[in-house]
This record gives C-alpha cells, structure tokens and sequence, in this order.
C-alpha cells in the first residue's frame, strides 16, 4: 500500500532541473574582430576617400585679407569636380592608398579593442549600458590613435597638403612621404598631431560606437530583428551614428588636419591656427565634406563588420 500511495504523489522536481540552462553565448574571438573591422575599413575607405579628400582640403584653406588663399566651396561634390578637372581624376585619390591601409589597420585594431573592451563591461546577456558604450569606445579610440591613425593620417594629410602647393610637389607617394619626413626631422615627425588624433579619435569612436550601440539595442528591443538578417536596417543605424558623429567630434578633427598638414604645427598652434583664420566657426569648416563621408562610412563599416563575422563565425550572437 506504501509504494502504491508513494507512486500517486507527484514528485517535485528542483528549479534547476526543470529549466534547462541557456548556452552560455560566444563572444566574438580576436581574430574574427580583427579580419572583419579591417575588411570592413578598407572598402568604407576605397568608396568614401573622395569626400575625405574634399573636407581636406576644405581644412587646409585659409582667409587672408577678406579672401582665401585657396578658394574652397563647402560642397563637397563642387570641390571633386573642381579637383577632377584641373588636375585629373587621379588627383581626388591623392592619398588613398595610404588611407586605405591604415583605414584597414584602424578599423581593425577598433573593433579588436572595442570588442575586447565590451566583453569585459557587458552584462550576463551581452548588453553594454550606453555609458559603458561610449566608455569602451573611447578607449578604442584611444588605442587606434597610438597604433595606426597617428601615422596614416600625418602621411594622407602631408600628400594632401603637397599637392595643393603652388612651387610643386615635393612627395612623389605616400612611402616616398613618409621616407621623407623621417629623413628630415626624424620619426617623431611621423606622430606630429598625436594629441590632436587622439582627442579626435577617442571623442569619435566614443560617440560613434556608443551611438550605434544605443540605436542597435534601441531597435532590437523593438522589433526583434537581428542586424545581420537586415542590412539596410543596419546601414541605417551605422549613417545615423555617422550624423550624430561629425557634429559632436569636428573641432577635434578640423585641429588635428592642421596639426598635421606639410609643415606642421604642435596642437596649441594649430588651435590658434585656425581662431585666427575664422573664428569659432571655423572648427566646422569642413563639416559637410565629413558629414557626406560618414554618413555612408558608418552604414557601409557597420554593414560590413556585422556580416563578416557572421560569415567567420556563425553561432556568435552581437549584442550592444
């Protein structure tokens, strides 16, 4: 009789026992961040350099006496097709090879440090708070400068600013630059602007990464959809936090292009610089050119980014 009222009484199986317990999520792996962020800013680079040469050159004029030493319109289209006809296509792309390959190195080491960043600050699901967004893009930012932008951006600048000179070119390519500046004033040349770039750099990975992670979670939350499943969706947050970018961060980058033109110039002199040419809103000038650039930089890097790493790793779930 025991056993028979003993088998009537339904047994209570302990919580953990009866929910079976969620696989624990893959993060991204190094090397997966590395290939994608720099497969990602090599094409971001090859397709946008022409308004990244544009807002240059727009950064590199000057007012003298009521004028402009060399007039720059603030359309960028204006400023590609002017270039385009006096000088040949080809002119439009001085630089580019040099920011294509530091543009891969950068976005790489990015996404390296940002992903190794978010993996430490993220929750038990994934997620990042937007203040530990901006945090770890920041840092990002901070460590891309030291290790790839520094350099790229010294060299694009100085071929930039060469060839716009009136008693001839003195840089025949971006090797030929750098060779150049070390022989003359040593490698620290190389790192002239490091200040510059990196307040720029930071503030710029901080608000761009932070604002796509914000968008990214603002949206998944609503309408459950996976980026990678929808990349016009995902184009569309990368070119909102592009917008939301360029304005924030512009002063930074307007002091950092002066920094490193062909001469160069310590941050303190760049910022007098550019006070002294036009005053307040000269920090912006070149904003459109930039605006135009990271409004397609940020849609087509994210894109990219979030693709290839579901192509090299498939089971890995992207969160914040």
């Amino acid at each position: 009789m025991a056993s028979v009222t003993e088998s009537k009484i339904p047994q209570v199986v302990p919580a953990t026992q009866a929910q079976p317990q969620e696989k624990p999520k893959k993060s991204i792996s190094p090397g997966v961040s590395l290939t994608a962020g720099a497969v990602a800013g090599a094409v971001e680079a090859a397709i946008t350099y022409p308004f990244e040469f544009a807002k240059t050159r727009a950064q590199l004029s000057r007012d003298v006496a009521g004028g402009t030493s060399a007039p720059v319109s603030k359309n960028p289209f204006a400023v590609i097709s002017q270039t385009a006809r006096q000088d040949g296509i080809r002119a439009i792309y001085t630089g580019c090879s040099t920011l294509i390959l530091g543009t891969a190195f950068k976005a790489g080491v990015r996404f390296l440090s940002f992903d190794s960043i978010k993996n430490v600050l993220a929750d038990a699901d994934g997620r990042l708070s937007p203040a530990r967004g901006i945090l770890a893009g920041m840092v990002a930012g901070t460590v891309e400068s030291a290790v790839a932008v520094t350099p790229t951006e010294r060299i694009k600048t100085a071929l930039i600013d060469d060839a716009r000179s009136s008693s001839g070119r003195r840089y025949k390519d971006g090797f030929h630059a750098l060779r150049t500046i070390i022989a003359e004033s040593g490698f620290k040349e190389v790192y002239r602007g490091l200040l510059s770039t990196t307040l720029k750099q930071s503030a710029t990975s901080a608000v761009r990464m932070g604002s796509y992670n914000v968008i990214k979670e603002a949206v998944s939350s609503r309408t459950n959809v996976k980026s990678t499943s929808n990349p016009l969706l995902t184009f569309g947050m990368g070119a909102t936090a592009g917008i939301v970018t360029v304005y924030m961060t512009q002063p930074f980058d307007t002091i950092k292009t002066r920094a490193q033109g062909a001469k160069g110039a310590s941050t303190m002199e760049a910022l007098r610089d550019v006070m002294r040419d036009g005053g307040i809103r000269a920090f912006w000038r070149g904003s459109s050119m930039r605006l135009g650039r990271l409004i397609l930089s940020g849609g087509i890097v994210f894109t990219v980014y979030e693709n290839v790493v579901a192509l090299l790793s498939p089971g890995t779930v992207r969160r914040g």
